[in-house]
């Protein structure tokens, strides 16, 4: 599609989104788009989009995007965080992390920065992003004031409409955690662990009133029509161990966000729902389902979940366990966990792993949920590993550079990409070799 085209004629029409459209019958280039990448009918996503089921997060000011779509009707995508910290990270390893990101495959992208040049480090993202881009606002606001006790509501506005500006496609706002929802987290054993839920906690403590965010949702709803800046309803209280899953404050918080995105529906504004943490493999379907049902069906985009505590550097297998699982209950996006999870800010090679392990996660689920096509790939795989044709091999799977290094590593002299087995079971008891002559069997 010719994104600067169509940004151009989105600029002309302001006030006006992805669901403002699709209400009114028209398919946007960016619904074209989505449903050609995603094998479906253009009038059905359409309607998916009119109803709030699938976002296609585009803001008017995002040039070099290229749509994607998120819904519980199409593929589950995945998105990879990045973004320095006070202490580490500048504006050249952030953008090498975001082409990391894309090269493995994330569909979207989120700049948690909360340190440094934020201001250039975005506008840099956003520039050289074909994915869209999400941002959580209040850490810049805080980054800014100093402190939640110095921040003002209009200064938490005011940094929503700059990243708006800067062509930011979806944002996280943690507007359904309340003041009558913090005594609910003191029986928890790790509290509040959202870092901008902690924020917004930390904001009604101090200025002894309602969260700006909900209290003024109006307002932030005004800003997102403007630029079709899609929100990420945040899970404020989202649990932060298998100890706190699925309790009164997740759950209360959760009804909240429902009213939210009936709220931002309303006013034709996109918008998904976050989804929690940590919580027990048996919980994670229920967890689905209920968000399902308390959100008319907006789309769940959850972190993880981790299955499991106990795992400190191998959380991106613990995230993708849950993962699996949320994704085939109906989760229509995942937050990638990287093996530094809890541990410190990721690298590049953290950032590869966390990608290709949720990328794992969502293709398997694709698969159990027979999505268009999401198992030809994997056939494809399969002939050239029967054929030994090694390079097709590589070229299909998720990590070319890894299975081909690999392969190698383990290759004998007589053991190359001309063999027709490999150092695992050698020329003498390679199964695939010897089903060969099974086709001589009549």
């Amino acid at each position: 599609m010719n994104r600067a085209q169509a940004v151009a004629r989105r600029a002309t029409s302001p006030n006006q989104t992805q669901m403002h459209f699709a209400r009114r019958g028209v398919i946007t280039e960016e619904i074209a788009h989505v449903a050609r990448s995603e094998r479906v009918d253009a009038d059905a996503l359409r309607d998916e989009v009119a109803k709030g089921k699938v976002v296609i997060p585009a803001n008017v000011r995002h040039v070099e995007l290229d749509p994607v779509g998120i819904g519980m009707s199409l593929s589950c995508k995945i998105n990879a965080n990045i973004g320095n910290s006070a202490v580490t990270g500048t504006i050249d390893t952030e953008l090498e992390k975001l082409r990391w990101s894309i090269k493995y495959g994330a569909d979207t992208v989120m700049d948690l920065s909360t340190g440094g040049d934020i201001d250039r480090i975005r506008a840099a993202i956003i520039q050289h992003s074909t994915v869209p881009i999400g941002t959580v606002p209040v850490y810049q606001a805080l980054e800014k004031t100093g402190s939640a006790g110095a921040m003002s509501s209009d200064d938490l506005l005011d940094m929503i409409e700059h990243q708006a500006k800067q062509g930011v496609d979806y944002m996280t706002l943690h507007a359904g955690l309340l003041r009558e929802h913090l005594p609910l987290a003191k029986r928890r054993i790790t509290g509040i662990v959202s870092r901008g839920g902690a924020i917004m906690a930390q904001w009604m403590l101090e200025h002894g009133a309602q969260n700006p965010l909900y209290s003024r949702w109006d307002d932030v709803l005004e800003i997102c029509r403007k630029y079709d800046v899609t929100i990420s309803a945040g899970d404020g209280l989202r649990p932060g161990c298998q100890a706190d899953a699925s309790d009164d404050a997740q759950f209360a918080e959760l009804g909240v966000l429902g009213e939210l995105a009936r709220r931002a529906w309303a006013k034709d504004v996109q918008i998904m729902i976050e989804g929690p943490g940590h919580v027990p493999f048996d919980q994670i379907e229920m967890n689905i389902k209920r968000q399902i049902e308390v959100c008319d069906g907006a789309p769940f985009y959850v972190l993880g979940p981790l299955v499991t505590d106990i795992a400190p550097g191998y959380d991106h297998i613990t995230s993708a366990i849950g993962a699996t699982m949320a994704a085939y209950a109906g989760a229509a996006m995942i937050c990638y966990v990287t093996p530094k999870e809890h541990l410190g800010l990721p690298d590049l090679d953290d950032v590869r792993q966390g990608i290709i392990a949720h990328k794992i996660a969502a293709h398997a689920a694709d698969i159990a949920r027979k999505r268009p096509g999401a198992r030809d790939r994997d056939d494809a795989l399969s002939r050239a590993r029967f054929a030994f044709d090694w390079d097709t091999q590589f070229e299909l799977s998720l990590d070319p550079e890894k299975a081909r290094s690999m392969h190698a590593e383990a290759a004998s002299d007589d053991c190359a990409l001309s063999s027709e087995y490999c150092s695992m079971c050698g020329p003498k008891f390679c199964a695939m070799y010897l089903n060969r002559r099974l086709s001589d069997v009549r």
